[in-house]
Parts: C-alpha cells; structure tokens; sequence
C-alpha cells in the first residue's frame, strides 16, 4: 500500500534548494561585505569563512572552511583547491605598484611581501562572491570583483566599490605551494588555489585612502620595476611564491611593462587558460610530502607544457622482470659507470675551475643523464661540446618561453642578437625560463668565460652555429605553430634550424680536435640527417605536450589527411574509435618518415674514427631508434608522454660501443617496427604507409645483416657458458656435505650470478674475470 506524505516531500524539496544555492553562494547565513570580519581574528576567520572548492577546471563544486582547505596532511598532501583572487594596484601617474607585507600574525605566510590584496571569494556573501563559467568567459567576473572590494576595505582600508568598473581580470592560474619557508619542511599549511588575477589602474596615490589592519598587514609600498628588482634579489626580502609566478611569467615583461595596453585592450585577456604551476623547490613537502601536481618530474626544473599531461609508465613489477636490464643498471650505476675526464689535467690546467665547476653542475640539471655521455668524451674537446650544449640549451630555453616578452619583435630582437652575448662578459638574462633553464641565463658570464679560453677554432665554430640556429628559430617565432607546420618542407627546415646545425657543429669541433679527420667537418649532410633523425623522434613523441603548449611542428600535410575535424588535437580523442584509428596511421607515417633517415645515420656513425666520440653520437641515436619503436602504433602518444624504460635506456648504453653492435640494435628495433606494421595489417588497420614502413625496415635490416648474425652467434656463446656455469655450480653445491653447506652456497651464488651477467652483461664481465670469480670460489671450498 502506498502512502503519499506531502509535508515530507516540501521538506525535501526545500532541502534540496537550501543546499543548491548555497553551492552557487547564496545561503540563509549570508553576510554583508561591509561588516564582514570585524572584530574577529586570525583563528576567527580561518574557522568561519567559507571558501568555493573547485575542480580542475574551476568548476565549484563545494565549500570548506580556510583552515580545513588549507591543510597539507597526509590525508589531502596539496590542501583543497579552492577559489582566489589577487589584485595588483597601479599608481597611473608614475607607473608604481602598491605591494603589502603580510602581517607576523597570519598563519599562512607571514612576513612575506606580495601584491596589494589577495585572499578568496567566499560563500554566502552579499554581493555574491560566486562567478559561473559564463562570467568567466566574457570576463565581468563580479563575485571575485566583490571579494576583492571587501578584502581591500578590511586589509588596508581602501574603499574601492567605485573602482569596480576600472578593474580588469586578465587571467587565472592553478598553483599550489606549502608553506615550508615558515613552517619548515613538515609544515602543516599551503595554498592550493585557482587564483584570479585583477588589475587596477587609479588616478594617483591620492585617489586612495591606505588604513593598513595591523592584523593583516605590518607595512606598505609603492615600488617601481627596478625597486621590485631590487626587492626581489635581496635575500633578506621573503615574497609569496604566488607573487613570483605571477610576476615573473606574466608581469615583468608584458603586462607591467606596458601597462597601458594590458588596461586599454584585451591583448593579454586570457579568459580560457588556466595556467599551471608548480612551486619552486623549496616550496615542495609540507606535512603530506607534496611532490609536484603538475610534472613527472620537478616543474620548477623545466618550462613548457610538462605537468598538463600524464608520463605513461611501466609498473616497478614488469621493470624488475626483466633481469636483464636491471643487470644493466646496476651495471652502470656501481660496476662500470661512463668514465668521467672532467677532472683531467689538461683541463685543470686550462680552465678557471670555479666556473667550469658551475658548468658541470647545471649541464647534469639541463641535460640529466646525457651530462655522463658528454663527460666521457677525450679531454682536448670535451669542454668545447660541455660549453656548446649550454649555449644552445640558453637558446633553447629563450625560443621555448611563450609568456616572457611583449611581443614577437622582442623576441626575435633577443634571438638575432644571442650570439653576441659569447663576447660580452656582462650578459646575462632573468626572468625567462624556469628552474635551472632560467638560473643558466642569469648566470650565463660562468659559461661565456669558460667559452672564451676555448681555442679560437672552436669558438668560431660554435658562434657561427649559434647564430645561424637563433635566425632560424627567429623565422618560427611569428608563425602561428598552434597547428603544426605547414608542410613537410617546413618541418624538415625547423628540424634543420634546431638540431640538423647542432650535427654540423659538432662534426666540425670533431674535426678541429684532431681526433678526427679534417675532411669530418666537411660531412653537412649526414651531420644534418642525423639531427632530423633525433629531433624528428622527439617531435613525434611530444605530440601532445607541444599540442598543449601551443607551439606544435606535426607537418599539416602529413596530419590533415586524417584528422575529420581539421584540428591536430582530433586524435587526443581517444575515447572516439575512428579518431584512435586515424591516430595511429597519422603516427605511423611519420614514425616511417623518420626511419627512412637512419641509412644516413649509420652511415655518419661508420665514418667515425675516435671510440669516445663514437659512443658519444651513437647513444643518442640508439635511444632514438627504440623510442620509435615504443611509439610505432602506440595510442599513448596521444594522451601523454612516452618513454622507454630506464633499464632499457642503461643496456642501449652500454651495448654501444662498436658499430657492430649498434648495428645490432637497430637490426633490432627495425624487426620490431616491422612486426607491429605485419600484426596492425593482418588485424585489418589498412594502414596507408604500411608499404613504406615495411621497406624502410627492410632496408635497416639488410644494412645490419652481417652485425646481427655475429651478435646472434655471440648470444649462443653466451647461452652455452651460462649452462656451463650452471652446472659448475651444481657440482659444487653436491658437495656440500664435505665442504659445508655455507660455503657451497657462497661459491653457487658467484658462479650463477657470475654466468648471469656473463649472459645479460657481456659488456661487464670477461671470460678471465669470470674465471677468477670460480677459481676464487673453489679455493674457498678447499
């Protein structure tokens, strides 16, 4: 029997309404902003003001009290994110901004000087504090302008309701940070917000009243750019990190710099973005040990789009499985690691040591586990190469900075002109980059004082390749790369501009060492392949960090004929069955494309003559060959990053040291291309490259032929040693009752472990070592 209860349905219903809008910032609590937080303190307000949790996408779905949003636990490492604001104050007579510091007596971060106001909209205010994503999108965002009225009147006593139609919303930021500076590493407060940034431009200082609530604030100022500058190098001066990123990415040389134009246009309205950043390192931790949000690695350590994408990786189970390449590791780690000549008398007689020092450290922090093969080059040229790689890595980091400059002419003005710098012990850079990128340019003289003790040839060389790369990285800088290149004509230029020199270069500071022959720095056209081959790999790896960052090179050409929207970002969807398919041809043609450039590749390698400089430029080209592999018919390169595994990364390293055996491995990882082209086909892909990539795997293995025999015959070698081994070791171990149980167990673990590196490790342990290790076993038994 049913029963109707209407009074209970009412009291749903008004439950249900009472609880909707108090999501959207309307509740029956609700406060007016001019009483708001009178007579209550710090402790009073993080209890009882309720801040707009959001999602990712600044969505609000929820509240919070401050202090539980802001929180970093075990439980919530990051906080809560939730909704902010900042607003910056400019004088219009002179240009200054008005900066506060915080008071000694707020909870999170005290002391610090940040812009003029910033706190959070909060719920149940009137006027409402709750802006929904259509006041985002055509940017009146009133809630926040509210939020900021109220804040202003209660921090420093300015009325600006009347400024209201004056302030302009330019952008938002999803950042985040743990209060570690006050509170130390275990702190137990951070900011995990998506801060809305307003600016406002009055008359002069005189059109504002400033009473500064010494509870909130201990001192004001008006400063100009270069007092800021001043400001922010004086170590003794704390600034919020969140005024940092703001500043330094956005303010210093666009927004601030021309002030004017930011509050009279929309040029630098940005109402779709929300930016993403981690904090600098030492705002990483708090009482959950944060690790960054928004990077596979530290986001204060590299620019560009890292962090808005995922890194696909192998689990730690299915790396441990495989023996091999955890033999390989350790191998490289502890056994035999690359041998460093860095510390070799004729460099320490030729460079000044406390700049060489600054050199080796950031190049380890740029270029991470390429810093080893560098270091293992003869000493007459390491140096030279060290030197080259930082000069470009600078360039790179100044083309790679997308909000740095005002404009494009700035820009390009900077790159033309880079070169110069090698001769100018005064240059240098800040505010560009991110992390160590950035800390390179500010403390570029380190590296053009080390660039001048090089031999005058070397120096000619790399300030010839630098100019000419920077003109041709300048001729991008206008070109709107959001879609790629146009053609494939284009995407073999820029390859050329940013990585075909770099091949050049190096084959010309080879030949100038003397260790190899003169004619090397002749050889342009294999130099150049062998870059295409390289940076075209990482154009295809990168799809969707450079997609997302804007600046993409996939040739149009190429993607066109596949993507049915007319978009390169068709195939991230890979939720759609018919965009996952034309995902994978589109990436399998340029896989191809690619791939047809390795019987140059191999054929530069064959001309080299030193075995450092070999392994040196082989390297690279191994891990390339088995990243095009892992992205041959791979869906995750659309929807994140792809790498090869580091075991794998630590055996390519140490199997090549002869073009035998680099030759092997690409005989390899062609077999292996060609065996996921055989299987896609036979599933019915109808991949229209199929014939392509067929006869261009074909053609590396018939190049690789012979070298993958002898590998093949040494393998068998191997096998029947490590069965040899084996049984050796079992005879031992049958004697365990003449010789004690302990020591047969020792002696068997050295003679397996022994024939197990033998086998996976050949490039570690000799026949004679080997036998040491078993004769020394038997000599233990008696």
């Amino acid at each position: 029997m049913t029963r109707d209860y209407p009074s209970l349905h009412i009291f749903l219903l008004l439950l249900v309404c009472f609880n909707s809008l108090t999501v959207f910032g309307i509740s029956g609590d609700s406060k007016m902003s001019a009483s708001w937080g009178k007579g209550l303190s710090q402790n009073d307000l993080m209890e009882k003001d309720t801040v707009l949790v959001v999602d990712n996408d600044d969505n609000v779905i929820g509240s919070a009290s401050k202090k539980e949003s802001h929180v970093f636990s075990k439980e919530q490492p990051h906080g809560i994110l939730h909704r902010a604001f900042s607003i910056f104050i400019f004088d219009e007579s002179d240009g200054r901004l008005l900066l506060h510091q915080r008071s000694a007596d707020k909870i999170t971060f005290p002391n610090v000087w940040t812009n003029t106001c910033c706190s959070h909209p909060l719920h149940g205010m009137t006027p409402n504090e709750v802006d929904s994503p259509s006041d985002v999108k055509d940017g009146s965002v009133m809630g926040i302008k509210h939020a900021a009225v109220r804040k202003l009147v209660q921090e420093l006593g300015i009325d600006a309701k009347d400024f209201i139609p004056q302030m302009k919303f330019l952008t938002r930021l999803h950042y985040w940070a743990a209060d570690t500076i006050t509170h130390g590493p275990s702190s137990p407060w951070g900011e995990h917000e998506v801060d809305y940034v307003l600016f406002l431009v009055v008359p002069s200082k005189d059109a504002i009243t400033i009473r500064p609530n010494p509870e909130e604030i201990q001192a004001v100022k008006w400063v100009s750019a270069d007092e800021l500058e001043g400001m922010l190098k004086d170590k003794t001066c704390l600034f919020s990190p969140w005024f940092r990123i703001i500043y330094e990415r956005f303010m210093k040389n666009a927004w601030w710099k021309d002030l004017k134009t930011t509050m009279s246009t929309d040029k630098y309205v940005d109402v779709d973005t929300i930016h993403q950043f981690d904090p600098p390192s030492e705002h990483l931790g708090g009482g959950g040990m944060a690790r960054p949000l928004f990077a596979a690695f530290d986001a204060s350590k590299k620019q560009g789009a890292y962090g808005k994408i995922k890194t696909h990786s192998e689990s730690k189970l299915s790396q441990l499985m495989r023996l091999d390449e955890v033999f390989a590791a350790v191998t490289l780690l502890y056994v035999s690691p690359l041998k460093s000549n860095l510390g070799g008398e004729f460099i320490k007689n030729t460079f000044n040591s406390d700049d060489l020092a600054f050199c080796d450290e950031i190049l380890v922090k740029v270029s991470r586990s390429f810093a080893a093969v560098i270091r293992q080059l003869p000493e007459v040229m390491l140096v030279d190469v060290l030197v080259f790689y930082l000069i470009l890595r600078a360039l790179d980091t100044i083309e790679d900075d997308t909000s740095a400059f005002d404009s494009h002419a700035t820009k390009v003005r900077i790159l033309k002109e880079f070169y110069k710098a090698l001769d100018d012990p005064n240059w240098t850079m800040t505010g560009v980059g991110e992390g160590d990128e950035r800390r390179l340019l500010e403390e570029f003289p380190k590296c053009q004082r080390i660039f001048q003790q090089l031999q005058p040839e070397a120096r000619d060389v790399i300030k010839d390749i630098t100019k000419r790369m920077a003109d041709g990285m300048a001729d991008f800088v206008a070109k709107d790369m959001g879609q790629g290149t146009e053609d494939m004509e284009q995407y073999n230029l820029y390859c050329h501009y940013v990585a075909g020199l770099v091949g050049e270069g190096l084959s010309r500071l080879f030949s100038a060492s003397g260790l190899e022959h003169k004619s090397f720095g002749e050889e342009k056209h294999l130099s150049n392949q062998m870059g295409l081959f390289l940076q075209k790999t990482n154009i295809i790896r990168d799809y969707l960090e450079d997609y997302v960052d804007k600046r993409a090179w996939w040739p149009q050409t190429v993607w066109k004929k596949y993507s049915a929207s007319g978009d390169l970002g068709y195939f991230a969807n890979q939720a759609d069955g018919e965009a996952r398919k034309k995902a994978l041809m589109c990436l399998n043609e340029l896989v191809t494309d690619a791939l047809e450039l390795v019987p140059d590749c191999l054929a530069y390698l064959s001309k080299l003559e030193c075995a450092e400089i070999f392994r040196f430029c082989a390297i690279p080209q191994v891990m390339a060959i088995a990243t095009l592999d892992k992205c041959f018919a791979n869906p995750d390169v659309f929807t994140g990053v792809v790498k090869i595994r580091k075991g794998l990364s630590c055996r390519l390293i140490l199997q090549t040291n002869t073009i035998a055996e680099v030759h092997s491995i690409f005989s390899r990882f062609a077999r292996s291309v060609r065996s996921k082209a055989l299987t896609q086909q036979h599933l019915g892909a109808n991949d229209p490259s199929f014939e392509r990539t067929i006869a261009s795997c074909d053609k590396i293995t018939a190049l690789t032929k012979d070298a993958a025999s002898l590998q093949a015959q040494r393998q068998m070698i191997r096998l029947s040693s490590t069965v040899a081994l084996l049984g050796a070791s079992l005879l031992v171990k049958g004697s365990a009752g003449l010789f004690g149980k302990n020591r047969s167990m020792v002696s068997t673990g050295l003679a397996l472990a022994g024939g197990i590196l033998y086998w996976y490790g050949p490039w570690t342990v000799n026949s004679n070592l080997l036998s040491a290790h078993v004769l020394k076993a038997r000599k233990q038994l008696g």
